[in-house]
C-alpha cells in the first residue's frame, strides 16, 4: 500500500470512514456504475456547469474501497473529504478563510496573523495544531488519542476563537474580515465535511502544503511532517481535558 495512504488511514482513523464526499472531474453513467459498487450508495450527486468539479456524496463505503479512494486522493485524481462522528471524536479543525466576499483567494494579512494567534494559543495549551494551507485559508487540525464529546470539543474550540478574535482586536485589526467555522459543529456535523490532507486545491491546483513555523513547506517536506505530527503532537485524551477546563476558567 502507498505509504501516504496508510498515514491518511491512521491520521484520520477517528473519523467515520463509511462515508465520505468525493471531488472530482470525473462523471457520466460509466464513471457512477464503478463508483457506486460493492454495495456504495449515492446519497447526492452535484455536477458544476462549469466542469470545475462535480461532487458525490457516498455511504456504505466498504474499508477496502475507501482505501482506493484514499490512493486516487493522493495522486490527485480526486479530493476525499471526510464526516465527523455525530457523537464524540478524535480529531478536531478550526477552518479559517478570507471573509471577503470577492477576491477570497487572497490571503490577507489579518488571517496570517490569526493563524499565528490561534497556533501560539492551541500549542501554549498542550495541543499544537498540525496548520494545513487550504485555498483560501487554512485548517488547524488537532489530534487526540481518544474521542471525546462533540460538545466538549465545541465549547472548547468555540473560546478559543473567541480568544482569537479578541487578540486579533487587540492588535488593530477588524477580526471581521476573518471567518473561523469549528469541525465538528454540531448543527452541521452531517452536513459538511472536510478535505483531507495531501492533495491539491480544486480551483489553484496547488498542494496542500504545511505551514511550519517557518513558512510553508514543499510538498515531500510537507508529507514528512504530517507523519511527525501525527508521532509526537497527538494529544493525550486527560491533557485535552485539562486544556478544556483552562479554556472553561477564562470566560
Amino acid at each position: 500500500m502507498d505509504r501516504r495512504v496508510e498515514l491518511l488511514l491512521e491520521f484520520y482513523a477517528g473519523l467515520p470512514r463509511d462515508r465520505a464526499k468525493v471531488e472530482t472531474r470525473r462523471h457520466g453513467f460509466d464513471y457512477l456504475e464503478r463508483m457506486l459498487s460493492d454495495g456504495v450508495t449515492l446519497e447526492y450527486g452535484e455536477l458544476t456547469l462549469d466542469g470545475l468539479l462535480h461532487k458525490y456524496k457516498l455511504a456504505n463505503v466498504p474499508e477496502h474501497r475507501m482505501t482506493e479512494l484514499l490512493r486516487g486522493h493522493v495522486e490527485k485524481e480526486c479530493n476525499v473529504c471526510l464526516y465527523f462522528d455525530d457523537r464524540a471524536n478524535s480529531l478536531f479543525c478550526f477552518n479559517l478563510d478570507n471573509n471577503f466576499k470577492v477576491n477570497n483567494t487572497v490571503i490577507i494579512p489579518e488571517l496570517e496573523l490569526a493563524v499565528e494567534l490561534l497556533r501560539n494559543l492551541l500549542s501554549g495549551l498542550g495541543c499544537g495544531p498540525l496548520v494545513v494551507a487550504s485555498g483560501r485559508g487554512f485548517h488547524l487540525w488537532c489530534r487526540l488519542d481518544g474521542p471525546v464529546d462533540n460538545d466538549r470539543l465545541y465549547n472548547f474550540m468555540l473560546r478559543c476563537a473567541a480568544k482569537t478574535a479578541a487578540a486579533l482586536c487587540k492588535a488593530g485589526h477588524d477580526h471581521n474580515k476573518v471567518k473561523i467555522n469549528l469541525y465538528p459543529d454540531r448543527r452541521i456535523r452531517d452536513v459538511v465535511s472536510l478535505r483531507l490532507f495531501g492533495t491539491d486545491h480544486a480551483k489553484n491546483r496547488v498542494f496542500s502544503r504545511i505551514l511550519s513555523e517557518g513558512g510553508l513547506l514543499d510538498e515531500t517536506a510537507s508529507w514528512l511532517r504530517f507523519e511527525q505530527h501525527m508521532r509526537g503532537n497527538t494529544v493525550a485524551a486527560g491533557h485535552f481535558g485539562e486544556a478544556y477546563e483552562t479554556m472553561m476558567a477564562a470566560f
